[in-house]
């Protein structure tokens, strides 16, 4: 495969695709774990890597593949890691969103005519010694068919084989593969490990990043962005400060042309929601959490129906911002605002 093919729909121009990416950084703890249920021969049959967009969860997964192949096989960890990069290593099998057969693009889901010719490959004899690995990239992009017949290899799965799930949003999930799968919980990394994957980053880049290194070549792409900056100040204490703050922000959001930056600060909102709700959980705060749960399913209900009905950006961040703004005035103290 060329160096300048698409494999992903989201890929970013520019920057290595996970199967190309020589190491791992941040997530070294994560893998240690893993190669250790290895070389125990304890290692599970299905592991669901999950945690925030963009923070390594797939490179950590190609890591881990390379390491089991070169571990289990009989060749040398360059000449898989090259394979593997490739797209070309007998052994694994990635399911992605498929580019479609006519037009340019992606398909929206895992289609369940990938996940049925997965299964019947797993009947066949693998192409090389050792382990067999499927890597599922993203398994929130399964759609009910293609789950329930993911579902059915996870829970008969073939010897040797490892299912390696990607997930940003594993609450989502069917609880029955969540419940076959290993969970590792991969949190956001330090400024320094993210300059050490962008070092071209400016500081500005870095501190919109908040430890997710997709981010920080997403605002290194952006260049300096006025509203991204005033919506990262606002979010430090959303329930303090004139309403105006914030209105100003979406006023500067919702006028960009090209949608970029809007794009950045509806992720960096649910963002901020998931780590509330972490916080909340691990304060034992019931109706803090409650409250940020229901801030989860409202945001991701207003952002889809903007999307859907082409509604106003701006009233859609306004109706967002004023629910936050209410959750923090009852649930934070000012010293918990971030």
């Amino acid at each position: 495969m060329s160096d300048d093919e698409i494999r992903e729909p989201d890929q970013l121009e520019g920057v290595p695709l996970p199967e190309r990416r020589g190491h791992v950084v941040g997530h070294e703890a994560a893998r240690a774990s893993i190669m250790a249920a290895l070389d125990a021969a304890r290692l599970p049959s299905g592991i669901m890597l999950h945690g925030p967009r963009g923070i390594g969860k797939a490179t950590l997964a190609f890591d881990i593949a390379r390491q089991v192949f070169a571990r289990t096989g009989d060749e040398s960890p360059d000449h898989v890691a090259a394979q593997v990069a490739a797209g070309a290593y007998p052994n694994l099998r990635v399911l992605r969103k498929a580019p479609r057969e006519t037009g340019k693009g992606f398909y929206t889901a895992i289609r369940v005519e990938e996940v049925r010719g997965l299964i019947e490959e797993s009947r066949m004899t693998r192409g090389r010694a050792g382990f067999r690995i499927v890597i599922v990239d993203a398994i929130d992009d399964c759609n009910p068919s293609s789950a329930n017949a993911l579902l059915k290899i996870l829970e008969e799965p073939p010897p040797e084989t490892l299912f390696l799930l990607v997930s940003h949003r594993p609450g989502g999930l069917l609880p029955t593969i969540k419940s076959r799968c290993h969970a590792v919980a991969l949190r956001p990394l330090g400024d320094d490990d993210v300059r050490r994957i962008v070092p071209e980053a400016t500081d500005a880049a870095i501190e919109l990043a908040a430890g997710i290194p997709r981010r920080a070549f997403e605002a290194l792409a952006m260049g300096e962005d006025k509203g991204l900056n005033a919506l990262q100040g606002w979010l430090r204490a959303p329930g303090s400060g004139a309403a105006s703050v914030y209105l100003g922000v979406a006023d500067v959001l919702a006028a960009e042309k090209d949608g970029t930056a809007y794009a950045f600060g509806r992720q960096m909102l649910l963002d901020w929601i998931a780590g509330e709700a972490r916080n909340a959980a691990q304060s034992g705060a019931r109706p803090r959490l409650a409250s940020a749960g229901e801030l989860w399913e409202k945001a991701n209900a207003l952002f889809a129906d903007a999307e859907e009905y082409n509604l106003d950006a701006r009233q859609t961040l306004i109706s967002l911002f004023d629910a936050i703004r209410r959750h923090a005035q009852t649930h934070l103290l000012p010293a918990e605002a971030r």
